[in-house]
């Protein structure tokens, strides 16, 4: 494989977990709006309790992060099936 795959793959694996992390987040806010009544705090912020911050951070660090794998691993496939096989570039560094 080419220098070119291996561009190719950075980019669309980036692009991707961009994409997806971007959307998942949107959606998770508002899942929290219509469950909660009201846009996730600020975690800076003492209006903001440590119960809402921390869960938060644990729901949407969960949602994204497989999210975004789930999104890598859709380029994986689409590339192995188009390029027949993934760049050396996709088997010596982890993706974005």
């Amino acid at each position: 494989m080419s220098d070119d795959d291996d561009l190719i793959w950075t980019l669309a694996t980036t692009g991707a977990a961009v994409g997806a992390a971007a959307l998942a987040k949107k959606a998770l806010t508002k899942g929290w709006v219509k469950r909660t009544g009201k846009v996730p705090g600020n975690p800076a912020s003492s209006e903001t309790t440590w119960n809402e911050a921390l869960t938060w951070a644990v729901v949407s660090g969960v949602v994204v992060g497989v999210v975004r794998l789930v999104a890598q691993r859709g380029v994986a496939l689409a590339f192995e099936r188009r390029r027949g096989g993934l760049p050396a570039k996709a088997s010596t560094s982890p993706a974005a």
